[in-house]
């Protein structure tokens, strides 16, 4: 009787989407499906070929995916490739390896807009005949005077009532050619008064003499985005149009277009949030400025946020949607911190890379009683190192060990403030996987910067050995100075300030002149075999992976993903 009042007073389980609970736009959908909307769940993702892809569009991409994988649907990749003045085929290639990194199978439906364009035209003539549409003499400053403002409506063109026969053969002669680019639009007809100014007769056709990427020189006049977008929607048998919230006003014209060309089963649009992450910069158009001055090294450096920088620096596809998931998918407008994606590249990492030993500002450490060889070289020993303590199934390495090692610079201090634990004179530290030794002297440079620390080892202390005597409260880690080997190591910060602005006063951009620091490190003899993108972590420096760009076969360039420390906490949920 007990366990049956438990079960009944107990709240229902949440039910889980693709992303966690389900999110306002699966709601939506499943209500779709209950009500025979629609029978099935099709979706797609539409970028412009005009540039590379952010972290704002993984959250499209992903969305769309995801969710139609969610219902057992389909998903496509659709190029909206309407606009020949800014589209590269260097854009389309770099998009469909971003899809396709982020695990976002299209399987075989890849589309472009360009595919559609005589239909696109056939319904522009359907739209002329029907007294929908005409085409207008305006120029582009006329356009806008007659447009009207927020509060006021608009002017009727002095063409809207132009006979229909008169605007077909307008409409022809424009295909044809007979016109100079803005000479002439075609415009749809539907109301001057609307208080959504993207109703008061909209441009739907203009006049381009420009060579497209796909169809060449087969057009001269070119769909606008906001009447070739529904279209190809409805086409393709989208079911649910998920686009960013800028599109929410368009919506009204998104239907009016599906609906004036008669498609039986017209698409829902549905509208989520941006992605904005803090402190970084997403627009293309601030991309594009530190690509052309040379400040980046290319679209893909690992500084920026397009999707590209981000799998060249390291990140992964599952850090990147667990990102998504923890920032939401809702209508709520806000900023995802920095720390945020950070936090998620370490949780995917802790379990899954080996822990190796890399020092990033190295200072000499002899062991003055180690053995040596009858050459007077000091013994190497091989001693065991687990790969990740929380992974076994990483397994173990051998490391070599001696009486010339490496450590960092800031494991060493002549006059330490109190709790400070590691090396100073006359302080014991544990080598990690290895002896306790202990701090008998130093020397130092001409400018008085210490270059090599002297100690004793306690052969008795070897880790491993079931040693119980004294504790030491310092563990550092090393590396063997003969067998190690030399990397380049690459540090990262956020590249601009936005907090700040992203322009000083004198329309210079606000750099921060450490978002780059190049260093030589040695590391464990193994690490000079990675491959592009090995990632590992080395020891108390953070989460590290081979660059793909510049590196070479046995001289790999490693940068650093992400640091170990973290400020950023999980939100709460319920």
């Amino acid at each position: 009787m007990a366990e049956e009042m438990e079960k009944s007073t107990a709240a229902p389980a949440e039910a889980q989407g693709a992303f966690g609970t389900k999110n306002f736009i699966e709601q939506f959908i499943d209500k779709d499906l209950a009500e025979g909307v629609y029978d099935c769940v099709h979706t797609r993702f539409p970028p412009e070929p005009n540039g590379y892809l952010h972290i704002g569009h993984a959250k499209s991409i992903l969305l769309n995916y995801l969710t139609a994988k969610e219902y057992g649907g389909k998903f496509n990749l659709r190029f909206d490739d309407t606009n020949p003045t800014k589209e590269k085929n260097e854009f389309v290639e770099s998009i469909r390896q971003d899809v396709e990194w982020l695990g976002a199978d299209y399987e075989d439906r890849l589309f472009f807009a360009s595919d559609y364009f005589d239909e696109m035209y056939e319904v522009a003539v359907r739209l002329i005949k029907k007294g929908k549409a005409y085409v207008s003499d305006l120029t582009a400053e006329q356009m806008r005077e007659y447009r009207g403002t927020l509060t006021e409506p608009g002017k009727e063109d002095p063409n809207r009532d132009r006979s229909i026969e008169e605007n077909l053969d307008l409409f022809e002669r424009m295909k044809n050619g007979e016109f100079a680019d803005g000479e002439k639009t075609l415009r749809a007809k539907i109301d001057m008064a609307s208080p959504n100014i993207n109703m008061r007769d909209p441009i739907i056709y203009r006049v381009a003499h420009l060579t497209h990427q796909h169809t060449g020189d087969k057009w001269c006049i070119y769909p606008m985005y906001d009447f070739a977008h529904p279209i190809e929607d409805a086409v393709e048998g989208i079911t649910h149009s998920l686009c960013t919230l800028e599109f929410e006003d368009h919506r009204p014209l998104y239907d009016w277009v599906v609906r004036e060309a008669e498609y039986p089963h017209p698409p829902r649009q549905i509208e989520f949030s941006k992605m904005y992450l803090t402190n970084v910069v997403t627009g293309k158009r601030y991309i594009k400025r530190l690509v052309e001055e040379g400040i980046v090294d290319g679209w893909d450096d690992p500084r920026l946020v397009s999707i590209s920088g981000l799998r060249r620096r390291g990140f992964t596809p599952g850090s990147i949607k667990k990102f998504v998931e923890i920032s939401g998918i809702s209508k709520s407008q806000g900023s995802s911190d920095y720390a945020a994606l950070e936090y998620c590249i370490r949780e995917d990492l802790k379990p899954a890379c080996s822990r190796m030993m890399a020092v990033l500002d190295p200072i000499r450490l002899v062991i003055d009683n180690w053995p040596k060889n009858e050459d007077g070289t000091p013994v190497i020993e091989y001693l065991d190192a687990p790969n990740n303590l929380e992974n076994p199934e990483l397994g173990e390495r051998k490391l070599p060990f001696g009486g010339e090692l490496y450590i960092e610079r800031e494991d060493f201090m002549e006059e330490p403030p109190k709790k400070y634990y590691r090396l100073f004179p006359g302080n014991e530290v544990r080598l990690m996987y290895a002896y306790f030794v202990t701090c008998t002297g130093f020397e130092k440079d001409a400018d008085g910067n210490v270059t090599l620390v002297h100690c004793t080892y306690d052969p008795e202390t070897k880790s491993g050995s079931g040693f119980e005597g004294r504790k030491v409260k310092g563990t550092i880690h090393w590396v063997e100075a003969t067998t190690a080997c030399s990397l380049e190591v690459r540090l990262y910060e956020n590249i601009i300030d936005e907090e700040k602005g992203v322009y000083n006063e004198d329309g210079s951009l606000n750099l921060n002149p450490n978002s780059l620091t190049v260093v030589r490190a040695f590391g464990e003899p193994a690490l000079l075999e990675a491959k592009p993108f090995d990632r590992f972590q080395f020891v108390r420096n953070g989460y590290f992976c081979v660059d793909c760009k510049d590196s070479a076969e046995g001289a790999p360039v490693y940068n650093r993903i992400v640091g170990l420390k973290s400020s950023f906490k999980l939100p709460a949920k319920g």
